[in-house]
């Protein structure tokens, strides 16, 4: 990260003219950045070029992207390293036997929509071009680790736990390599023992399981977090991890035994000056206005945010639910049947699980969000990826915000019911939700779910910052959002179905200029706080709410 040189590609000649060996001109820009928010650019579309020149002392490189957006082609000194797809998962090149001296890192990054894209290009966030998160290069040398998944059981009474963990190997020298391999989780030593790699080869391991006696609990409370340290002769990779227990059960969602009203926002990871190159002190602002207003979770908004913010939900307790981009109307039936399309949602189910495992916060996996209920491949994909999930995501629930409750044959795959709808502001009264409660209800019945709580995932309406009028009915004033998130909030609350509420939104987002509905300032402003996070009359009624909720918790 920091300085590169930067240079557009609106005609797509870059590589035929050999940049990828360096480029002919450019300017200099800060990485992690959307080129979206340099001057000129707001509106470029397209593929774009970014070049690093750095010193190493050579051997095995390890490159480390954690966001480019959307399409990442990458070069080392002209050679083709590879490429990814994905805006917002994190993914890696190793090279070997790199010379020491002065290289050059050449990146192009590709924001444009295709007809199997994920997302599709109808969304409701701006798409924003460029390296958005951190680069990194690490120099590896004998037996490295890459991943390190710590996997638990806890007793019946959450004292103790059967811990073991699942490791990633890889001998970055040129020959066999033997090793002491330990990994530590806080004081207790869960596994010692040798380990051999030939020379380049990836190896995983799953240690023997160990008991782990009167273990701290993560609790939104008290969020204990265990540091674990796992060691070779020449490399270490440390984390945190936190033991707690998530069940969806007789109607409620359970944290380590104990019910939870899950009182939250939906929360998209950007801003009007810098995309969704989110620095992390505007992050930990953030989560302190949420802390400040009364949640207790929040619902990243549509895709995997980033690492480091979701480490300091782990260290305050906050719940968190993460999914990937798979949003709304963009995808056709034509679209979900399409098998590339379903292949590379999997793939990022993948690199979100792979990343993002130890994470103790992460209490949902978000399969897709408002995708075309009613025909069979959102059926097929649902339970495609339902499946992967609860193979290999660790204790999670699994869920996907619906848009259509009364039709959704999917609902059968998901542990808790989310559903969004915005009776009140897209059409409808305030009086409709009382009607559309009951309605579900009934449905509930009749598909045999009716031990699954349900969760409304988004709900709200917009309001224009600074405007006020005497009329409670005056659409965009800060008086009817108030009013209608406090109608909604309270008749969720009382209802014995519903176990949580996400406010939409958080804050104002930028959207695309071209969304075919009423974006006022071409910003969603269904936020309780503006875009640069001041706040609206909204967020004091929904505060009041929240922390009352607490108190009567107690």
């Amino acid at each position: 990260s920091g300085s590169w040189r930067f240079l557009t590609d609106p005609k797509d000649e870059g590589e035929k003219n050999g940049w990828a060996g360096g480029l002919p001109s450019g300017e200099t820009v800060i990485v992690p950045s959307q080129w979206n928010n340099e001057l000129g650019l707001l509106n470029y579309d397209g593929s774009a070029w970014y070049e690093k020149r750095f010193y190493t002392d050579g051997g095995t490189l390890r490159f480390e992207f954690e966001s480019v957006m959307t399409k990442a082609d990458v070069w080392l000194d002209g050679k083709y390293l590879g490429n990814h797809y994905g805006a917002f998962s994190q993914f890696e090149f190793i090279v070997r036997d790199v010379a020491a001296g002065e290289h050059t890192l050449t990146v192009r990054a590709d924001s444009r929509f295709d007809k199997k894209s994920i997302p599709q290009k109808h969304t409701d966030w701006f798409n924003y071009g460029g390296i958005a998160r951190d680069v990194s290069v690490e120099s590896l040398s004998g037996i490295c680790i890459l991943e390190n998944h710590i996997q638990y059981t806890l007793s019946a009474d959450f004292a103790d736990a059967e811990v073991c963990t699942a490791l990633q190997l890889y001998n970055a020298d040129g020959k066999e390599r033997s090793s002491t391999l330990t990994v530590r989780l806080g004081e207790t030593e869960i596994y010692r023992g040798q380990v051999t790699l030939s020379a380049g080869e990836t190896k995983t391991l799953l240690t023997p399981s160990v008991t782990m006696r009167n273990i701290s609990l993560w609790e939104m409370e008290s969020p204990a977090l265990y540091t674990v340290v796992a060691a070779t002769d020449t490399d270490d990779l440390i984390d945190r991890v936190g033991f707690r227990f998530i069940e969806s059960k007789n109607n409620q969602i359970l944290l380590n035994g104990k019910p939870v009203e899950f009182r939250g926002v939906n929360r998209h990871e950007e801003h009007p000056e810098w995309g969704f190159a989110f620095p992390p002190k505007l992050m930990k602002r953030d989560i302190d206005l949420m802390i400040d207003m009364g949640c207790n979770t929040v619902r990243g908004s549509h895709y995997p945010n980033s690492r480091i913010f979701v480490d300091m939900l782990d260290e305050c307790g906050l719940l968190f639910w993460s999914e990937i981009p798979i949003w709304g109307g963009g995808f056709p039936a034509e679209v979900l049947n399409d098998p590339d399309v379903v292949e590379r949602g999997l793939a990022m189910h993948k690199e979100m699980v792979k990343y993002y495992y130890n994470h103790p916060s992460i209490v949902f996996w978000g399969m897709h969000n408002e995708i075309y209920a009613v025909v069979p491949s959102t059926y097929d994909i649902s339970k495609l990826y339902s499946e992967y999930l609860r193979a290999h995501g660790g204790n999670r629930l699994i869920t996907h915000a619906t848009i259509f409750p009364m039709e959704d044959k999917s609902l059968e795959f998901d542990d808790v019911i989310c559903i969004n709808m915005y009776h009140g502001w897209y059409g409808g009264t305030l009086k409709d939700w009382d009607k559309a409660l009951e309605n579900f209800r009934k449905k509930r019945e009749e598909m045999g779910l009716t031990d699954r709580p349900v969760i409304f995932s988004e709900f709200g309406g917009g309001a224009l910052a600074g405007f006020h009028s005497h009329f409670d009915s005056v659409r965009w004033s800060e008086e009817y959002q108030s009013d209608l998130l406090e109608y909604c909030i309270e008749l969720f609350h009382r209802d014995p179905m519903v176990c949580g509420f996400y406010v939409w939104q958080f804050c104002n987002t930028r959207t695309s200029p071209d969304m075919d509905i009423n974006r006022v300032r071409t910003f969603n402003n269904k936020g309780i706080l503006d875009e640069y996070r001041n706040p609206k009359a909204a967020y004091f009624t929904v505060k009041k709410l929240y922390h009352r909720y607490a108190e009567e918790g107690k």
